[in-house]
């Protein structure tokens, strides 16, 4: 529910467009996107959402509190851990420090199953390094007669996830457990989705990512690479007989990491994002060589 529109007298009694324009000047050294935060930022304040916001508000007051945020951002903290969600597919994901912010890139990996099961559904899901329990729960929203698991080391991360099911109303289909990938799992799924770390040790990120967001979570080794060692060994066990597996990966890690899972017996395809680039290795059991 929207709030009223501040009195008179908010940000030095400023429309919100003129707020708007200031804070997308100020925010532009630190963001590619200068005018979609400070839109998303003015959205959170008034308490109503982005398209109320440009359909009906642009001539309320600006509320006293969209300085702050503005001053946050500025300080290169995520626009997602300021107003404590991420869109992702068709729901929202509560975030925080401590846990991954949901990207667009990801959405690749539930693209890529709903054309594994055309008009069919999983029954069983897991989602290894499920974070805030962002692909097991767009995808159980896609599928309404799956169920699901999401298995991670970060205990935050695990309280994100379990609250975001709780929101969206998925508690009692996802099981959300402490667990080091698929270590002691001995159940078998349909679908098993999966974004690793996978950052080079040494690369730089901008700010906003790697002086907020957790390093377990980012990097994975001198070659980005680790998290695909452990997973490949494991994937065998986990993936029902008919199953498939949608794993995410780096820009320019497809061959390596495609490697990784064909000497494992599986058969290998991928689908790119919408900038061209491999973003998800599809992985279905097959005969070993």
């Amino acid at each position: 529910m929207s709030r009223p529109d501040a009195p008179s007298g908010g940000q030095d009694g400023k429309a919100v467009r003129a707020a708007l324009a200031q804070a997308t000047r100020r925010l532009a050294p630190v963001t590619d996107t200068p005018r979609l935060d400070a839109e998303l930022l003015m959205a959170h304040a008034l308490g109503c959402s982005r398209d109320e916001l440009l359909l009906g508000r642009l001539d309320a007051t600006a509320p006293a509190d969209f300085g702050s945020l503005v001053e946050r951002r500025l300080s290169r903290e995520p626009v997602a851990y300021i107003v404590g969600r991420r869109a992702f597919w068709t729901i929202d994901i509560e975030v925080g420090p401590g846990v991954l912010v949901p990207r667009p890139d990801s959405e690749t990996l539930i693209e890529a199953a709903l054309d594994l099961f055309g008009k069919g559904s999983p029954a069983t899901i897991l989602d290894l390094g499920t974070g805030p329990g962002t692909l097991v729960l767009a995808a159980l929203d896609q599928w309404p007669g799956a169920r699901g698991v999401g298995v991670d080391r970060s205990d935050a991360a695990l309280d994100f996830a379990r609250r975001n099911a709780d929101r969206l109303g998925l508690s009692r289909r996802v099981r959300f457990v402490r667990g080091d990938w698929g270590e002691g799992i001995e159940e078998k799924f349909e679908l098993v989705l999966c974004n690793p770390p996978y950052v080079e040790a040494d690369a730089l990120l901008a700010p906003d990512i790697s002086e907020w967001e957790p390093a377990e979570a980012l990097y994975a080794g001198a070659d980005g690479l680790g998290a695909y060692r452990r997973i490949a060994p494991q994937l065998g066990r986990l993936l029902a007989p008919r199953g498939a597996a949608c794993i995410e990966v780096g820009a320019g890690q497809h061959d390596r990491a495609a490697a990784l899972f064909a000497e494992q017996g599986f058969t290998v395809s991928s689908r790119a994002d919408l900038s061209g680039v491999s973003r998800c290795l599809i992985l279905r059991p097959g005969s070993r060589a």
